[in-house]
């Protein structure tokens, strides 16, 4: 039988490109994020229909929230700068919205129930990714600001 061996510390970074390819990934996935909540402001009278249609409370006020919510967080990641509370933000707002909002067993339209499906497993995906970028916060990230709180 054959030793496992998990790397951790700085070496996770040592592969020739692997700097390179983890920022691409904290562009790539912060970008969408932020952009999703510049989108919370932009139709925001849309979201806030569909929010208040779900039942949130204060619909308006809880779509600029999460709309700042994933603006900062996704920043965070992508600078690499107080990323334990982006990541976290993000990976929580995530799984409670994709419980909340995305409720497909709930839904009898199979077309409108598909759409929500696909809406919840997005975010169940992102909130994995998030959880990802948070279990690597202690570790130093190449091309970051290294922002924290402590």
């Amino acid at each position: 039988m054959s030793d496992l061996v998990l790397q951790a510390g700085p070496a996770v970074f040592d592969s020739a490109g692997a700097g390179e390819v983890f920022l691409l990934a904290r562009l790539l996935f912060g970008g969408v994020l932020a952009f999703m909540g510049l989108n919370h402001f932009m139709n925001g009278g849309d979201m806030a229909g569909y929010a208040e249609m779900k039942g949130l409370p204060a619909p308006a006020f809880s779509v600029a929230a999460t709309g700042a919510m994933l603006i900062l967080g996704g920043l965070a990641v992508i600078t690499g700068a107080y990323v334990v509370v982006g990541a976290g933000a993000l990976a929580l707002f995530l799984l409670v919205s994709a419980v909340v909002m995305h409720d497909f067993w709930t839904v009898e339209d199979p077309q409108q129930q598909q759409t929500e499906m696909t809406q919840f497993l997005k975010n169940v995906v992102m909130a994995g990714a998030a959880l990802a970028f948070l279990a690597l916060a202690s570790t130093p990230w190449p091309y970051a600001l290294d922002l924290g709180l402590v």
